[in-house]
């Protein structure tokens, strides 16, 4: 492993379905548009590579496309909105991040990620002057997922939490293997084409 692929301490906060969806192998990208308590007020990408840290406060059924709101219940089985811990099991690099502004291009990508055209419009519009960032990942799975004491300044609606905890180098196995991977990412790069 490259220095530069060397793990952060730094966690992109998601909802827990859809890092359960990338786990999984089930997509591959994460819209952001920035926490509504972002310190810059919109989405930065302030790491190359981090930690995927499961949000379950604001996930909702009705934004996620039939097959996968089974999904979200099981995020939720043992959740509890006071747990002072939380699971970290995965971490991704940044192949790409594109920059989206207007629906056309949006509405190409509607079958390689998991919300409904609802969710992704919704993302879109809000601080219509900002780019909606589609951000393509290569995810590994942590051979021992991390279990994370939950500390208040990692709570509210924010993107991104810098990790208190030391955590070295945990072993990491990528989530789909090199040809799975460039295969949809080209799947992303046909689509926006």
């Amino acid at each position: 492993m490259t220095a530069e692929n060397e793990p952060q301490n730094i966690a992109l906060k998601e909802w827990a379905v859809s890092v359960k969806a990338l786990v999984e192998g089930k997509q591959i990208i994460v819209m952001r548009k920035g926490g509504i308590i972002e310190e810059t007020r919109d989405f930065q990408l302030l790491s190359p590579s981090f930690y995927l840290m499961p949000a379950y406060e604001h996930q909702k059924k009705h934004l996620l496309k039939e097959p996968f709101a089974a999904d979200l219940d099981e995020t939720l089985a043992g959740w509890s909105l006071d747990a002072d811990s939380v699971a970290i099991e995965a971490y991704a690099e940044v192949a790409t991040d594109i920059e989206i502004t207007d629906q056309e291009t949006l509405d190409r990508l509607r079958g390689l990620h998991i919300w409904t055209d609802t969710f992704a419009e919704e993302r879109l519009r809000w601080k219509k002057t900002k780019p909606l960032h589609v951000l393509v990942l290569r995810v590994y799975r942590l051979e021992n997922p991390l279990e994370i004491t939950m500390l208040p300044a990692y709570n509210g609606c924010k993107s991104w939490v810098r990790l208190d905890e030391e955590i070295g180098t945990p072993a990491r196995v990528p989530v789909l293997d090199d040809a799975a991977f460039q295969a949809e990412v080209e799947k992303i790069q046909q689509a926006l084409a």
